[in-house]
């Protein structure tokens, strides 16, 4: 169905108005939730037990590992879903909503079911030892054996909401149960609470992420006659255009998270080998090195359906437009915050921590991973440009060479020409050089435009 103040957003709003509505919701969303993934730091590292916050950065690839699925149907759903709507053509849009939810919610149930069956084998790669291995089994019980449907459901719910141009209802939602998080959290975490350390930690995600599904669930119900998002099961169908236009664009992205998922546990293991001070530190270190980054990972994917539209539509004039607005934005942002981050990186690893050793550590690993910061804004732009535009190949080849090619050999190579600390520089050395050829991709689509794309995920042949 065709909604007027929906068209007009996407094709007649000037587009730095444009991209502030659909861009500012998704922002703050993004920084509500990387403000709840830090009170799960925050927290526990009041307890001041080291062993308890290595277990939640230990357990941080399973959870990464999430976004595997809210990539696969999140974002290749969305992606279809706004193409679609750039060609009218509002059954399709319906039949990918269906199409992502359903095979979310039964990709959740899986997840949960083999971690754990198989938890053993899962706890002993991410490197857990007799210390940690306790703790990380309580958090995980709660995160995934009970939470992987929840977490899973309420991310790729936001997707399909905002591929319609609603960010701030899908913004709405995920804040929602991130909010609850951070109340949450001192209550099942603390001493004066429930004491239960990492394990409240675990069990508040949990309920704040079937909250934020309720929310959605609702949000649905009410705006059933006005919105093209469908969870009908009569709806839900493996239809060959559907299914290759989702997995065109979802498959490559679901592949990128995995990758990451690997560098994180490859990272995590280097540093367990050192004790767990310095994979507190660590965990210290990427947590507030995930605040600018979620920043620039929504203004990506909050600029994505007004990219999938005016691709799909063949106004090049304002996808471009709209693309470059934003990479000047993000990059400048991103390099203040490097200044700010490298030059007080003792006393931002300090608020988490009052232990002398792990500030020392974590102040160093900051350092390092902020250097990537500007470059990776450039990067998640180019890649939710890949992703808007149905490029699910692009997307791919920038997945193998950001982890395979370039950060994951050198970790290996950092780490034994600097012991530890080099470990920090391997992300930097890998977007600086992606980063360069992410302007030249760019500069291909652009130089391509206009030309509309097949909204079937033909999107490669630019």
């Amino acid at each position: 169905m065709a909604d007027e103040t929906k068209i007009q957003l996407f094709e007649q709003k000037p587009v730095p108005a444009a991209v502030v509505k659909l861009a500012v919701p998704t922002v703050i969303s993004s920084l509500v939730m990387v403000i709840y993934n830090l009170s799960d730091t925050f927290f526990v590292g009041m307890v001041n037990d080291p062993i308890q916050n290595a277990a939640v950065t230990l357990a941080a690839p399973v959870l990464l590992a999430f976004n595997a699925v809210n990539n696969l149907f999140g974002v290749g759903s969305s992606s279809m879903m706004s193409r679609a709507l750039g060609k009218k053509d509002y059954d399709t849009v319906a039949r990918s909503s269906a199409f992502g939810f359903y095979c979310a919610l039964l990709c959740g149930i899986l997840f949960s079911a083999v971690y754990t069956g198989g938890s053993s084998l899962f706890l002993k790669l991410l490197g857990t030892d007799a210390e940690t291995v306790a703790a990380t089994v309580e958090y995980l019980k709660w995160t995934v054996s009970f939470g992987a449907v929840p977490a899973i459901l309420n991310v790729v719910m936001a997707y399909l909401v905002r591929s319609e141009g609603a960010t701030l209802h899908a913004s709405i939602g995920t804040m929602s149960g991130c909010l609850l998080n951070i109340v949450l959290d001192p209550i099942f975490i603390l001493p004066w609470g429930l004491d239960m350390g990492a394990a409240g930690a675990g069990f508040a995600t949990f309920l704040s992420n079937c909250f934020a599904c309720l929310y959605f669930f609702v949000f649905l119900f009410v705006k059933k006659k006005s919105t093209s998002v469908c969870i009908r099961p009569s709806m839900f169908g493996f239809r060959k255009k559907i299914l290759l236009g989702v997995c065109g664009v979802g498959i490559p992205a679901a592949i990128q998270n995995i990758l990451n998922v690997t560098g994180m546990t490859i990272l995590n293991n280097f540093t367990s080998g050192y004790g767990s001070d310095v994979v507190a530190a660590m965990g210290i270190a990427q947590k507030i090195n995930m605040v600018p980054l979620y920043i620039a990972l929504g203004l990506s994917q909050g600029i994505m359906p007004l990219v999938s539209y005016n691709y799909a539509s063949g106004n090049g004039r304002r996808m471009k437009e709209a693309v470059l607005f934003s990479v000047k934005i993000s990059a400048v942002f991103m390099a203040a915050t490097t200044l700010v981050y490298y030059m007080g990186a003792d006393f931002w690893t300090s608020l988490f921590m009052k232990n002398e050793e792990i500030v020392a550590y974590g102040g160093r690993f900051l350092q390092g991973l902020s250097l990537s910061l500007p470059f990776l804004a450039i990067d998640f732009l180019a890649v939710g440009v890949f992703q808007a535009c149905g490029m699910g190949s692009w997307a791919f080849v920038f997945a193998i060479l950001r982890k395979i090619v370039f950060e994951i050999p050198a970790l290996y190579i950092l780490d034994m020409l600097f012991p530890l600390y080099g470990l920090t520089y391997a992300q930097f050395t890998a977007e600086l050089i992606l980063a360069a050829v992410a302007v030249l991709a760019l500069a291909r689509i652009f130089k391509k435009m206009p030309g509309g794309v097949s909204v079937e995920g033909k999107g490669d042949s630019v």
